[in-house]
């Protein structure tokens, strides 16, 4: 699969709707796998697929996806940018409908043009936890995986792999 064409917000989000019954029919499946093993098997599959995609070739999540953000991630940014929690609040975030703090609009104001984080080193924890491949307890992720697949090559990839892997790696 050519990674390079991925990068292309559309075209990846069209071929993942394209593919959207059947990987939602597979990742369903998955859910009755030991979840250890799941988590070992996406673990494995997101360095292989990592050493192919360069998130700074793509940067949609930055662009697309409001990560919610903690007071926590508050705090820290606020500190990484020498400003009050307040001001950082009321300069850079609004309350969504789940009662969230989200940025005030996408793409994510610390994205620069170079698609470098500008707060890398302070970044939101749903930003250092993106795209979750990674994570353990897979099994309580994998809706999120699925969703993911529209904006993330990485993830695309995953789970296409993921559908090629022989059944008894699964077990």
């Amino acid at each position: 699969m050519d990674i390079e064409k991925l990068y292309n917000p559309q075209y990846l989000s069209q071929l993942a709707k394209n593919s959207q019954q059947a990987n939602a029919k597979f990742l369903k499946k998955l859910k009755s796998k030991k979840p250890r093993r799941l988590d070992d098997v996406f673990a494995a599959l997101h360095q292989q697929v990592f050493e192919q995609v360069d998130c700074l070739q793509c940067a949609n999540c930055c662009r697309n996806l409001g990560p919610r953000i903690s007071h926590k991630d508050i705090e820290r940014l606020a500190k990484f940018l020498r400003m009050k929690p307040l001001d950082f609040i009321a300069q850079y975030l609004r309350i969504d409908e789940d009662n969230d703090y989200v940025f005030q609009s996408m793409p994510c104001p610390f994205l620069a043009d170079d698609n470098y984080c500008m707060v890398y080193e302070s970044r939101p924890k749903a930003c250092r936890e993106y795209p979750h491949t990674d994570s353990k307890k897979m099994v309580t992720l994998l809706n999120l995986a699925l969703k993911n697949t529209e904006t993330c090559p990485a993830v695309f990839l995953v789970v296409e792999e993921l559908k090629v892997l022989p059944p008894e790696q699964l077990k």
